[in-house]
């Protein structure tokens, strides 16, 4: 039984969503947090304002790839596809594929680890991390025989994804987290309400971009995203998975795009996970054993630090993904979670 939270959401049904920012439930919050030892205050919580952002774009195969701006990760995601469009992907035999798109997530992380931070208080050079000119020169980074060394530092999270769309083309893509399995751990004096942790992000060095400050949005790895040909949504997509997110997005991307999967088999094959996550050290290659046997040794040649994982493994996140054709709308959704791809 959850009295507390069941009475928490009468609350709000009656006096509307404003009362969590700046009512008595607010008020309520506040001093609940405080007694945990948060800094958290009522007027916090009353200077909560949401924001209308411009999605970043970025062409990719005669279409365009759509994510949030920072303080997301959203444009290394769209990195990583820009890196990918200067390759033959459906070409690519599995291994060299697993190994290209790893080799573009490391060009693209290392401009994510080195700028990401709240752009309204730090300067976020997206435009320059997402110039072709420059990105073309990164490329050249990329050997198809051998792996550069993982370095940096890496974001981790914990998410739900949520995608939808109508036969009218109208599409949602929707990201809520907590981060971490239950969040803070704390719940908030009397409300019920779980207090979420993602001021984790946050660093206690006064030289970080990411340092923790006053009125500040930590940088995060929540990224919506879509696929639009003619400026409509062809694919509606997104993941949990902290630092995976933009590698599984890369993933459903290039395997329905470029080679030519349908949507749940691109969700169901076997996924890879470059750097850590969950807070765990190793910056290794994570591939689901139903990989061939050779992609493994191709990999391990190539320089790839290898650990192999069970055949459906939680670390590769919880794909959900819509696809909007002319004859109507696929669904997929990830069988490594309790989700589900419905239609009505």
């Amino acid at each position: 039984m959850q009295a507390d939270l069941a009475s928490t959401l009468e609350e709000i049904a009656r006096s509307g969503g404003d009362t969590f920012y700046r009512g008595a439930l607010a008020r309520r919050l506040a001093r609940g947090a405080s007694a945990a030892g948060s800094p958290l205050t009522a007027d916090d919580l009353a200077r909560h304002q949401p924001e209308w952002v411009e999605p970043l774009r970025v062409p990719y195969r005669g279409g365009e790839a759509a994510s949030f701006p920072p303080p997301t990760q959203g444009f290394a995601a769209l990195a990583i596809l820009s890196l990918l469009e200067g390759f033959d992907i459906a070409s690519l035999a599995e291994a060299d594929y697993v190994h290209v798109v790893v080799e573009a997530t490391k060009l693209a992380f290392e401009d994510r680890d080195r700028y990401l931070a709240d752009p309204t208080v730090a300067s976020v050079p997206v435009a320059r991390c997402l110039d072709p000119t420059r990105l073309a020169e990164r490329r050249r980074r990329i050997s198809r025989r051998a792996a550069m060394p993982a370095t940096g530092p890496a974001a981790t999270g914990d998410t739900i994804a949520i995608v939808t769309a109508d036969a009218h083309g109208n599409a949602v893509s929707l990201i809520q987290s907590l981060y971490w399995e239950f969040g803070s751990g704390v719940i908030a004096g009397d409300t019920g309400i779980l207090l979420q942790n993602r001021g984790a992000f946050f660093s206690l060095d006064p030289g970080h971009v990411n340092r923790l400050a006053p009125r500040k949005q930590t940088a995060h790895t929540l990224i919506p995203s879509m696929y639009l040909v003619d400026g409509r949504p062809r694919l509606v997509y997104g993941t949990m998975g902290g630092e995976g997110q933009p590698q599984t997005q890369a993933a459903l991307v290039t395997r329905i795009v470029d080679r030519g999967l349908d949507p749940q088999a691109a969700v169901e094959a076997p996924r890879w996970l470059f750097g850590r996550t969950w807070g765990e050290e190793t910056r290794s290659l994570r591939l689901e054993d139903r990989f061939a046997g050779d992609v493994r040794e191709t990999l391990l040649e190539r320089g790839h630090e290898v650990e192999v994982v069970e055949g459906w493994s939680d670390l590769m996140g919880h794909a959900q993904v819509i696809r909007i054709d002319p004859t109507g709308l696929t669904g997929a959704s990830d069988p490594r979670a309790d989700g589900a791809a419905l239609g009505y």
